[in-house]
C-alpha cells in the first residue's frame, strides 16, 4: 500500500505518543506531521478533514518522527525549531531548548528597558543559551544594545546560528564565562539578564527529554542550585550602573533564597514575580 490517509495517520501517531507518556500527544503529532509536509499544525488538521493521503516516503518519514519522539527525544530537536515569543529558534543538541515560561523573564526585561530614559539603553544577557533572551530584548527593543553571552561551544554554535538568522545590527554575541565577561562594560548597563542553570545536584528533573536531552551546564546550579546565581549577582553588580535592574529566572521554591541572597549582596527591592501558572518564576532587584 502506497498511500496512507493523513487522518488515520494522525491519529496512530496521537496514540502511540500517548501510551509513550508524551504530555501533549495531539499537538505533538500534528506538529511533527506539519514538520514533514511543510504546513502548520491548522495545515494538518484542515488536510486530514478534507481526506488528504499521504505517500510512502512521507508516510515513512512521519512514523520515524514520531517514533524518535515516542522515544521521549525533544519535540524540538525532531523539528530543529522552538518558538519563543515572536521569534522561531534553531536548537538541537548541545543547548538547552527555550521554554515558555522563560518568555515572562523576557518580558520583564523587556519592559524594564523600554521605561529607561536613554536613547540607547543597554543590556546583557548572561548564559544565552539559544540566544532566546537576548535575541527577543534586540528585536522587541530596536533602539538598545544587547550583549549575550554564552561560554558552552555547543550551545554557541546554536546560539551563532540564531543571531545569523535574525541578523540584528544592535546584538553581539560574545564567548566568555558569565562570571568574568566583559569588564570594558562595567557601571554602564540598564539591565543584567539571565536563565542560569538551578537544578541542584540532588534533584533529577522528571521528564526524560530534560533529563536525556538538555545540556547538564545549563542545568545543575551546584548543591543548592544557587552557585551561578551567587556568581551572577556579583558580575551583574559591578555591570549595571546605579539604578540598574537584575532579572532572574529560578524554580518555584528558590524565590525567598534568592530574594535573601540578593539582599545579602546589597541589592534593593528584591521582588519575585509568577509566570502564567502561578508559580514563582523570576526575581528582579535593583543596583
Amino acid at each position: 500500500m502506497s498511500a496512507h490517509a493523513l487522518r488515520e495517520v494522525r491519529d496512530d501517531a496521537v496514540r502511540t505518543l500517548g501510551l509513550a507518556g508524551v504530555p501533549t500527544p495531539e499537538a505533538d503529532a500534528e506538529l511533527l506531521i506539519g514538520h514533514v509536509l511543510g504546513l502548520s499544525r491548522g495545515g494538518v488538521q484542515a488536510k486530514a478533514i478534507a481526506g488528504a493521503v499521504l505517500g510512502l516516503d512521507d508516510y515513512l518519514r512521519v512514523a520515524e518522527a514520531v517514533d524518535r519522539r515516542a522515544a521521549r527525544e525533544p519535540l524540538q530537536h525532531i523539528t530543529g525549531r522552538a518558538a519563543f515569543r515572536s521569534l522561531e529558534l534553531a536548537v538541537g543538541p548541545g543547548v538547552f531548548v527555550p521554554r515558555p515560561e522563560t518568555e515572562l523573564v523576557a518580558q520583564l526585561a523587556i519592559d524594564t528597558l523600554l521605561a529607561v530614559a536613554s536613547p540607547e539603553p543597554a543590556a546583557i544577557d548572561l548564559g544565552t543559551g539559544s540566544g532566546a533572551i537576548a535575541l527577543s530584548l534586540a528585536s522587541e527593543v530596536p533602539h538598545a544594545r544587547v550583549w549575550a553571552v554564552e561560554n558552552s561551544p555547543r550551545a554557541f554554535i546554536w546560539a551563532r546560528q540564531n543571531a545569523r538568522e535574525q541578523d540584528l545590527p544592535n546584538l553581539r554575541l560574545v564567548f566568555a564565562d558569565l562570571a568574568e565577561a566583559l569588564p570594558e562594560l562595567d557601571g554602564g548597563l540598564d539591565v543584567v539578564v539571565s536563565n542560569p542553570p538551578y537544578i541542584p545536584l540532588g534533584a533529577i528533573p522528571r521528564d526524560p527529554e530534560v533529563r536525556l536531552h538538555d545540556p547538564e551546564a545549563a542545568l545543575y546550579g551546584g548543591e543548592d542550585g544557587l552557585d551561578v546565581v551567587r556568581a551572577l549577582s556579583v558580575r551583574a553588580r559591578a555591570l549595571l550602573r546605579p539604578g540598574g535592574t537584575l532579572v532572574l529566572e529560578h524554580a518555584e521554591q528558590q524565590g525567598a533564597a534568592i530574594r535573601a541572597l540578593l539582599a545579602a549582596d546589597g541589592w534593593r527591592a528584591a521582588a519575585t514575580h509568577r509566570d502564567l501558572t502561578g508559580r514563582d518564576r523570576a526575581t528582579t532587584a535593583l543596583r
